[in-house]
């Protein structure tokens, strides 16, 4: 009975991994056929690979893609930063001083349950207002739409954290700063990291806010991907090529700091 429920095991989590993974082999299959490869009816799995399109897509696509990769680094990374700087100081109020902890932390967090396009509008309105489109916005929003989901999970982090510890700081005449950076902090490290990374492939992956806030200088490569279907046909190479690429950063980045995220969303996982 044993063996036969291994076998099952062993079979669904091939079939879950044929799905998860057949749309990512069949875009990176195509990046390497010619094009009339792509086009051939029925589909070539026996081709000679060919590079040309990667090469296209930085130098002969007449779209500054290279950009657009530095444009992804910058906003996710930046968002990162500034929403573990932002929940932080604040989780850790609510959770040892009780500033909005009843109606502040539960109206920021059921934003989250909201979808995206409601904020659309409102903030391209803004955002073109004060001049931040195309620019420095899509920070801010990253920023904004990651904090609910930090929040809640730098809340749990800290309500994990014994105050005794906390107390005892108090005592020998710590500042609730010092107390913050230099015990609460490193305690829930793995938490923070966490937070970021999450927060860091959430943003890296945006798509409806890039599309509606961008137009070149702060475009990213998610939305860069799809320039290739113009007026005059689609480049099918090309628009593979190019989400071959903006998908592998995340995964690598995933695939290195997968320990740090299972350690640090495992922290709140169970309450004594």
């Amino acid at each position: 009975m044993n063996i036969v429920k291994r076998i099952l095991f062993w079979l669904l989590l091939a079939c879950s991994l044929a799905i998860f993974l057949a749309p990512l082999l069949l875009d990176f299959i195509t990046s390497l056929k010619t094009e009339g490869d792509i086009a051939s009816f029925p589909p070539k799995w026996a081709f000679l690979p060919t590079f040309e399109h990667y090469q296209s897509v930085f130098s002969s696509s007449g779209y500054p893609f290279g950009q657009f990769f530095l444009n992804s680094f910058l906003i996710a990374g930046t968002a990162s930063v500034a929403t573990v700087a932002i929940c932080l100081p604040a989780a850790y109020a609510m959770v040892r001083y009780g500033v909005g902890s009843r109606r502040f932390f539960s109206f920021i967090v059921s934003l989250k349950l909201l979808p995206p396009i409601v904020f659309a509008i409102p903030y391209f309105a803004m955002f073109q207002f004060v001049g931040l489109l195309d620019t420095t916005g899509l920070i801010w929003v990253a920023v904004i739409m990651n904090i609910p989901l930090t929040l809640l999970l730098m809340v749990g982090f800290i309500q994990e954290l014994p105050k005794e510890m906390e107390e005892a700081a108090v005592m020998d005449g710590c500042a609730p700063t010092a107390i913050l950076t230099r015990i609460v902090l490193p305690l829930i490290a793995p938490g923070v990291a966490a937070a970021a990374i999450l927060t860091f492939i959430f943003t890296w992956n945006e798509f409806l806010f890039v599309r509606i806030l961008s137009d070149v200088k702060a475009m990213t490569t998610t939305v860069g991907s799809t320039l290739f279907i113009q007026a005059y046909g689609i480049r099918w190479g090309d628009i593979a090529a190019a989400i071959a690429l903006s998908v592998l950063p995340p995964l690598l980045f995933t695939f290195f700091v997968q320990r740090y995220l299972v350690k640090g969303l495992s922290m709140g996982a169970v309450k004594g």
